[in-house]
């Protein structure tokens, strides 16, 4: 019988005690969160305020930091939810496929101030009497600047899963189920974590936008971070401007060491490779929370309560005793009926829609048609230009993030944080800028839409070249590549489907950025230039419904255009031909 020497000793004492200490800490921030979403509830059940007067002290600023940190994360639960959802029908169903990215592709290009006059009413109407409809409407509206790229990441890597991965789930006899945990989830974790933090910069982003705005004769400006920092420039204060945007700075970085490092850490496991990878990505906060005992035992235990009566069901049904060709289309047969009971419907409401907007769109002239097709096409160039420019950049530097883990180790880091900071923040300063040397927004708004598109193509550039599996960059030292060979064979290939996604949202995220960099007051002054933002932004100012309807249908037409001629051809290009097989 052996006896432990030193009992006593600091590095023993210290694996005993610190389990308990993170578990201490993990239990004080669920009791935080418990009582803030009691919090929360209070103010949301409470009697509507439309209008609230914002405090420019910095003692507001945690509240107000507070709320509109609430309203993002609610925000982007729904956008998780619905990107997942949208994605997964999108990519399982041939016939609804590609109208379902048609539509995608056309709403993620409507900038958020086309949504915001009937949401906020309809949100309005449908709860009276509470601040919760104002602040649903607000978070739907944050939901739309967030949601968009997360769904084109999820349905990518769907539609990019090697054959032979799918073909062993058959083999197997995996269910739906079981096929959408262990395989489909984990292999577009990678592409989901990177885009959830350009989505998250976007509800900044949003955010700006939709705490404190004019519809008609109706103002709203709710307690945030967003209604601080325009008030701040609306006013021309400089301190409490860049006091607002510290703030934003603080939030992201602590967002960035606390969450967005540790899931990509966590998502490295996922990276579909033969050989394991001899550098890994760490996170110091992934590691203390492993080592809590609450977090590492009662998730699982809660997860196998419901995994279990699950896969018992699951291991009776048929489909778990039939193994079915992967070429099989009975799945496309059983969707027929529902295909066209959802087609009749969608050709019903659009009929319906149709009929009420040529009833609205009466009312305007020919010479407010021609301005609004000359700023459709200044608008238009000025996406291309910010698009290329962007590229330009962005896939050189992401494909050396994401393949030379020391250069990651530094860079990385501040990407992300840089990535995070909402554009719309350093709008205010930027248009000070401008108008203090006297310059307009001609040019000078590319230079705004670049702050808004360039992290979409990074990001998913840096995901597309981290999941280039290890042991084709071993093959491609072995053989010796020369750069030009790397670069054409291993790396564009690798991180081709990654790119697409990227640009594809990225257009997006211009076409949303024009509202802020074609329009903007700063104390008396209006910058404005020629453009479909800018006459967006007036037109809500002035309750133009008619205007802002014309506008986005522009806005639609031109991005469908844009899909069928370049996008969807190379998404084909991306599911054959640069499709990761064994």
């Amino acid at each position: 019988m052996s006896t432990q020497q030193h009992p006593l000793a600091r590095t023993l004492v210290m694996v005993r005690t610190w389990p308990f200490v993170l578990d201490v800490g993990v239990a004080f921030c669920g009791l935080a969160l418990f009582f803030a979403v009691l919090h929360i509830a209070r103010y949301w059940l409470g009697t509507p305020a439309p209008v609230v007067p914002i405090s420019h002290s910095a003692r507001a600023l945690p509240l107000y930091a507070f709320y509109s940190m609430f309203r993002i994360g609610i925000a982007y639960l729904l956008s998780l939810i619905f990107a997942i959802a949208y994605g997964y029908t999108a990519a399982r169903n041939p016939r609804l496929e590609a109208w379902m990215i048609a539509v995608l592709d056309i709403l993620q290009s409507i900038p958020v101030l086309s949504f915001l006059p009937p949401v906020v009413l309809a949100m309005v109407s449908l709860i009276p009497g509470h601040q919760l409809g104002i602040e649903m409407g607000v978070i739907l509206l944050i939901f739309t600047g967030q949601v968009w790229n997360l769904a084109f990441s999820f349905y990518s890597s769907m539609k990019s899963i090697p054959r032979e991965m799918m073909e062993a789930a058959r083999v197997y006899r995996y269910s739906a189920w079981q096929r959408f945990w262990q395989l489909e989830m984990p292999y577009s974790a990678i592409g989901l974590v990177w885009n959830s933090i350009v989505s998250v910069a976007g509800g900044w982003f949003a955010l700006m936008l939709c705490e404190m705005f004019t519809m008609g004769d109706r103002n709203f400006q709710l307690p945030g971070l967003g209604s601080y920092i325009q008030s701040a420039a609306n006013s021309g204060d400089v301190p409490e401007l860049l006091s607002g945007i510290g703030v934003v700075i603080l939030i992201v970085v602590a967002t960035d060491q606390l969450v967005w490092r540790p899931l990509i850490a966590w998502s490295d496991k996922f990276k579909f490779e033969q050989v394991e990878s001899a550098d890994r990505v760490t996170s110091p906060v992934l590691e203390l929370l492993r080592r809590s005992t609450l977090l590492n035992s009662l998730p699982g235990r809660l997860w196998t309560q419901v995994q279990l009566p699950i896969y018992r069901r699951l291991a009776r049904s048929q489909e778990n005793r039939i193994v079915h060709p992967i070429d099989d289309d009975a799945e496309g047969r059983k969707g027929a009926i529902a295909f066209w009971m959802v087609a009749a419907t969608v050709a019903i409401a659009g009929v319906w829609a149709i009929m009420q907007a040529v009833v609205m769109l009466r009312t305007i002239t020919w010479h407010e048609m021609l301005h609004l097709l000359a700023g459709a096409a200044a608008t238009f160039l000025r996406v291309n230009a910010a698009l290329l420019i962007s590229a330009a950049w962005t896939v050189p530097v992401g494909v050396a993030i994401g393949l030379n883990p020391k250069l990651a180790r530094v860079v990385q880091p501040v990407a992300q944080v840089l990535a995070s900071v909402p554009a719309s923040a350093f709008y205010p300063v930027l248009l000070i800028g401008l108008l203090k040397i006297g310059g307009g927004l001609g040019i000078g708004s590319i230079a705004l839409m670049l702050l808004g598109t360039q992290w979409y193509i990074l990001f998913n550039v840096i995901a597309g070249a981290m999941s280039i599996p290890s042991d084709l960059r071993e093959v491609s030292k072995l053989y010796r590549f020369t750069r030009w060979q790397r670069w054409t064979r291993l790396i564009l290939p690798g991180i081709f489907p990654y790119l697409i996604t990227g640009m594809v949202t990225a257009s997006g995220g211009a076409w949303n950025a024009s509202v802020m960099a074609e329009y903007a007051k700063i104390k008396d002054h209006t910058l404005m230039t020629i453009g479909l933002g800018a006459e967006i932004s007036s037109a809500t100012e002035n309750g133009r419904f008619p205007i802002i309807l014309l506008a986005t249908i522009l806005i639609a037409l031109m991005v469908v255009t844009m899909n069928r001629l370049v996008w969807r051809r190379l998404y084909r290009l991306a599911e054959t031909r640069y499709k990761l097989e064994a």
